[in-house]
């Protein structure tokens, strides 16, 4: 059977297309009528700064996005007694591995951004090199465009960026066509848009050197390091926390070996590889205590329901490949951030 909404927002789509060609320019009375949009954060920037120092490990991110913060501030107080504004991009780069915290930071700063009265709507629009680059003639130009549109009044956040300029490519690439699509719209939508790039170190490095215009607009770099065993074993406690589960003493212990074995590179998924450790620790529990009879696990406690021990962790390394003692294969993990 049909499903109306589908019905309703495929004809909305077509609308808004052809509404655009009539007129040539942007139809923000029609996005605003997609049942699919989001409405924007509305937490104060006090609420947000909360958030931002309740994240584990970070802390010379931290830093530099407060710097950020206040830069913006006084100078939109300068703006206020009539004094000049240091013009300043807004737009971002961000490099460290994969599961650093990189997408968590850019949507916090997008929602900062608009408690600041810096954006109309702090949305996050997050994209790789799949969401910008067509594979034939003319569809790269439209599937940035559509992007860009998407992420007005937002932070549009394009992830592994460095996949956009391939050095030494073979054969026709329409990266460079995105990228150049890219540094026309910042400036054009300067006040609506701001673009956040991500990806590893030196890659990001090549990126920026790919494009005359393309460092020039980037007005901040800011370094995700890798996080330490102990912050990773509290990250992980954390999982189980928002999932109401506990590490039990002699489990943070186990995780910490874990971690402490860990292979650490750009192969590593840091918060990623944190994540896969708890889901894997719950299938062991979960084995674990369907082993007992049936009367038994009947008469389980809370206590025995909600806590991991060192059996489950170690059994969850195991699960991933770990020998005892051995370091861990550089891999990277699918893991999709909050």
């Amino acid at each position: 059977m049909a499903n109306p909404l589908d019905d309703l927002l495929v004809g909305l789509s077509v609308l808004r297309e052809q509404v655009r060609q009539s007129v040539g320019g942007e139809v923000d009375w029609l996005e605003r009528l997609d049942p699919r949009r989001q409405p924007s954060d509305s937490r104060s920037l006090g609420d947000l700064r909360a958030e931002l120092d309740s994240l584990v490990g970070l802390e010379s991110v931290k830093e530099q996005v407060r710097a950020l913060v206040a830069f913006l501030q006084v100078q939109g107080r300068r703006l206020e007694h009539g004094l000049p504004e240091v013009a300043t991009s807004q737009h971002l780069v961000f490099v460290g591995n994969p599961g650093t915290g990189k997408t968590t930071i850019a949507r916090l700063l997008a929602h900062m951004y608009r408690s600041m009265g810096l954006l109309r709507r702090g949305h996050l629009v997050e994209v790789d090199r799949a969401g910008l680059v067509g594979e034939y003639v003319g569809m790269t130009a439209i599937k940035t465009e559509r992007a860009i549109r998407k992420a007005l009044d937002g932070v549009l956040f394009i992830d592994e960026a460095y996949a956009l300029a391939r050095p030494g490519q073979r054969g026709v690439d329409f990266g460079q066509e995105a990228i150049e699509t890219l540094l026309k719209r910042m400036e054009d939508h300067r006040h609506r848009l701001v673009v956040i790039v991500a990806g590893y170190p030196h890659l990001m490095n090549e990126f920026l050197d790919s494009n005359p215009g393309l460092r020039s607009r980037f007005a901040r770099e800011l370094t995700f390091p890798d996080y330490s065993t102990e912050e990773l074993v509290a990250i992980t406690e954390l999982f189980a926390s928002q999932n109401e589960y506990r590490v039990t003493g002699p489990g943070a212990e186990e995780l910490r070996r874990t971690f402490a074995r860990a292979e650490r590179g750009e192969g590593f998924g840091n918060a990623r590889y944190a994540r896969t450790i708890f889901e894997q620790a719950l299938n062991a529990q979960a084995l674990r205590l369907a082993g007992v009879t049936e009367t038994v696990l009947g008469h389980l406690e809370v206590d025995e329901l909600t806590s991991l021990n060192e059996a489950d962790f170690a059994a969850a390394a195991r699960t991933l490949g770990e020998s005892s003692g051995a370091p861990l294969p550089r891999r990277r993990l699918w893991w999709r951030a909050s």
